[in-house]
């Protein structure tokens, strides 16, 4: 599998970075993960866009362009022996001595891989998943796609644990995202979820999700939502580049709704089919 390291595509096992690597020694660092189908790039253009906005949020100059990144991510597709991928990049401050101020005068260290991109199967979509909920103990700069994901982790470790596919956070009352997904609750044929703000992640899927609902008439609010409300939900939903729309049939052991994928669903999952296709003929 081909890699891209500071400048050069080479095999994944020449790849080597420097222990001294800010992003080894503090997580200093950001990243995106873009999906493609059929070897073509799906929002590069959002994805990008996000990964400046990550960029400014810890200080650290983009090292390319939107051309230079679009040439690079499409040879790294190229590259590779399968179509659907899911192409990870990462933006470090770069290899300096051990010392928590920004060090003067070094290069970033930019790296980038795609492995295979597995969607969610129509078959998973109508059984759903279940879900539990957890504190949110993370940072207060969520809206920052860093590396140092040390608090999603443990959170997504305890689904795992409980036999789940995601974590719902919780903070102060209400629900803010899931430890890699962001969430969507349906209450009485309105598609609700927390407006962009710090404390969350907005994914390119819930900005696809949201432009659908208003495209085809769909009620929809962004605002903060109770814990009750979560869990008063009639659909509850997590979404994401490779789960997409993916209902939540259980949290915390209790049904949502009647347990089942509802309706809301899989109007929007149709929906989100149709607009991915177009966006790849286009």
């Amino acid at each position: 599998m081909a890699v891209y390291l500071d400048g050069r595509f080479m095999p994944l096992a020449d790849a080597r970075v420097s222990v001294l690597d800010r992003g080894f020694v503090f997580g200093d660092g950001v990243y995106e993960l873009v999906p493609v189908y059929s070897r073509k790039p799906f929002r590069l253009e959002e994805h990008l866009r996000r990964l400046q906005h990550s960029l400014d949020g810890i200080r650290l100059a983009n090292p390319h362009g939107v051309a230079v990144w679009r040439e690079l991510i499409e040879q790294l597709i190229a590259q590779q022996d399968f179509d659907d991928q899911s192409v990870y990049l990462q933006i470090t401050r770069g290899v300096a001595p051990r010392d928590h101020a920004f060090p003067a005068g070094v290069a970033p260290t930019v790296f980038m891989f795609a492995q295979p991109l597995v969607s969610a199967t129509a078959e998973q979509k109508s059984a759903g998943v279940c879900a539990i909920t957890a504190p949110d103990i993370r940072w207060g700069r969520c809206d920052i796609k860093a590396i140092s994901l040390l608090a999603n982790v443990l959170a997504r470790q305890q689904a795992v644990e409980a036999g789940c596919a995601e974590t719902v956070m919780l903070r102060d009352g209400f629900f803010s995202e899931g430890a890699a997904s962001n969430i969507f609750v349906v209450k009485d044929g309105v598609l609700r979820a927390p407006p962009p703000s710090r404390l969350i992640l907005t994914g390119i899927t819930y900005d696809v999700v949201l432009e659908l609902a208003a495209a085809h008439g769909i009620p929809a609010e962004l605002r903060a939502i109770s814990e009750a409300e979560l869990r008063d939900a009639d659909e509850l939903w997590m979404t994401s580049s490779t789960k997409e729309i993916m209902p939540i049939v259980s949290l915390d052991g209790a049904p949502i709704g009647d347990g089942k994928q509802g309706p809301m669903a899989r109007q929007m999952d149709a929906l989100y089919q149709q607009f991915k296709q177009q966006v790849m003929r286009a």
